[in-house]
């Protein structure tokens, strides 16, 4: 299995944010980091090593794999036009689109519940309120 990692920082206005990929195979996944100041690079190891296990990755996408190695002088041009264009990839922001999607449904899911159990909450105090009347008669 083909393991890789790629970590993006970039200034995504007010904050600085990093996107962290990781590819196992045919599926990648994302974590996204939001920064106040700008980091530095001690500063986003020293929190990658901190707060490995706290990152919360997006599900699984299908990711696309380079088949053939690239040349150095390439793969420094392309980092160059990375970090010139900054930003996460296409499937990054899919991944993290995904993730954020989860996140709200659970947060409707948990609001409805707390809402019900609420509304369930008034109406046995109602209830409760009404044979506390009919029992003195």
């Amino acid at each position: 299995m083909d393991l890789s990692s790629k970590l993006t920082v970039y200034f995504d206005d007010p904050f600085w944010v990093a996107v962290y990929e990781r590819t196992a195979g045919q599926k990648m996944t994302a974590a996204r980091i939001v920064f106040g100041a700008e980091p530095k690079d001690c500063d986003v190891y020293a929190f990658l090593l901190s707060n490995w296990s706290r990152l919360r990755f997006s599900p699984p996408v299908a990711a696309v794999l380079r088949e053939k190695e690239i040349s150095p002088k390439r793969a420094q041009r392309e980092a160059r036009n990375q970090m010139e264009t900054h930003g996460t990839g296409t499937k990054a922001q899919q991944a993290l689109k995904l993730l954020q999607e989860q996140n709200k449904a659970e947060r409707q899911s948990r609001s409805r519940e707390q809402r019900d159990a609420e509304e369930q909450r008034r109406f046995d105090l109602r209830q409760q309120k009404r044979k506390e009347k009919h029992r003195g008669h």
